[in-house]
């Protein structure tokens, strides 16, 4: 941190953030990386017909998941809402263009009761019921099973267009798709926050997932605004034709045929629900170069040098008599390891939330972890930290709390 420094947001005057909450949107998401912003200031400067752009993308995002097709959505969300329209919708032009309206077509999406989330919203949007199915009841202990592969199988009926699951350790994917498959039904699953590790590119599509979104703007550093769905040609075609820009002239519409087959169509489509999640060319260019980039890194030195950059962070802090330093995912070689951070309330004065109010009030603005705050517990996630905002950080919690 330096004082001469002007970054574009002091220049806007608004007020830059020390990021040690992770890749969260509300902050921006991540530090995208150099060889994508070069790519993005390229794109900027010339023209591409954006389907040929995502037609592109798709076999680069087959290759990095073992996916029939892929596609560049405005980030997981939107994706969920495009794998929803195409469950919905499949190729029918006319289900399309009156979508979220679903008078006449199945439109149940059958979800676990313990994977219910706000995030389902995006399921919803493009027209779908949500059925809950399974229990959340902790309460038996450990007889409790949250979904029985038969109370699933009862849940699907001739209204059942998908399932949907979200990329959890609590059930197992795999007698979900199974079941779901026996019935012709795709399975749709939620891996926006999933990678790393790296190999759960993999991993949903080959336990048999039809659809798999991830965020492009988190572990694979590419622009906020970018997602990405991996999974069936098919759906993923049906997905395209919900959200290209269809002002096209029937007599000269040529999309690229490995993304849309025009043959199966009976004309061109209206603009679907997805006209308002288009992405822009250099979105699509800049998200593509950091997928290449996030598939060559080497995974491990990476959490390596975020464990190291955490255990800094605990070290510089662990002399403060007020705090408890402890490290979560400490020894997972899979994930990012994090600081959590113990206040004693009564020592220092003030709350754990007042904590994060405070820090947030500063210039730079300094976000913690707030999960857990009304616990007494500030978290620290390194992985968008520099060294001289790891310094600043510690500076400032430690101020914050004498303040």
């Amino acid at each position: 941190m330096t004082d001469d420094y002007l970054s574009v947001y002091d220049e806007l005057d608004v007020p830059e953030v020390i990021n040690a909450v992770g890749t969260k949107t509300r902050v921006g998401g991540t530090r995208v990386r150099p060889e994508a912003v070069d790519a993005m200031v390229s794109a900027a400067e010339s023209f591409a017909r954006i389907s040929d752009l995502q037609a592109r993308a798709s076999e680069i995002i087959a290759d990095a998941t073992g996916a029939e097709a892929g596609y560049v959505t405005t980030g997981a969300s939107a994706g969920l809402t495009l794998a929803a329209a195409a469950c919905l919708a499949g190729h029918d032009l006319s289900t399309m263009a009156r979508l979220p309206d679903t008078d006449g077509i199945a439109d149940e999406i059958v979800v676990p009761k313990v994977h219910r989330n706000s995030y389902d919203h995006a399921l919803r949007a493009a027209g779908a019921t949500i059925v809950d199915v399974g229990t959340n009841d902790r309460t038996l202990g450990p007889v409790a099973t949250d979904l029985e592969t038969w109370e699933l199988e009862a849940a699907i009926t001739e209204e059942t267009a998908a399932v949907g699951y979200v990329a959890r350790n609590d059930l197992p994917l795999e007698p979900i798709v199974d079941v779901a498959h026996e019935h012709e039904v795709p399975v749709i699953v939620d891996a926006a926050g999933r990678l790393p590790p790296k190999s759960n590119l993999t991993a949903f599509v080959n336990a048999g997932a039809d659809l798999v979104a991830f965020s492009g703007g988190k572990a694979v550093r590419g622009p906020q605004s970018t997602g990405f769905v991996a999974g069936r040609s098919d759906l993923v075609s049906a997905m395209a034709l919900q959200q290209l820009d269809m002002d096209a002239v029937a007599a000269t519409w040529d999309p690229p045929a490995s993304l849309v087959d025009v043959d199966r169509l009976s004309g061109v489509p209206r603009h679907g629900i997805g006209r308002g999640f288009k992405v822009g060319k250099e979105e699509i260019v800049g998200f593509i170069r950091a997928l290449e980039s996030y598939v060559d890194e080497d995974e491990r030195a990476c959490l390596e040098a975020w464990d190291g950059r955490a255990r800094c962070i605990g070290r510089a802090l662990d002399e403060v008599t007020a705090l408890e330093v402890a490290y979560r995912n400490e020894g997972d070689p899979t994930a990012v390891t994090r600081v959590a951070l113990t206040v004693d309330e009564v020592k220092v004065g003030v709350t754990a939330v007042d904590l994060v109010r405070r820090l947030r009030q500063e210039s730079p603005r300094v976000f913690v972890g707030d999960h857990d705050a009304t616990a007494g517990i500030l978290t620290v996630d390194p992985r968008s930290l520099t060294d001289d905002e790891v310094e600043y950080l510690v500076e400032r919690l430690v101020e914050a709390m004498t303040d």
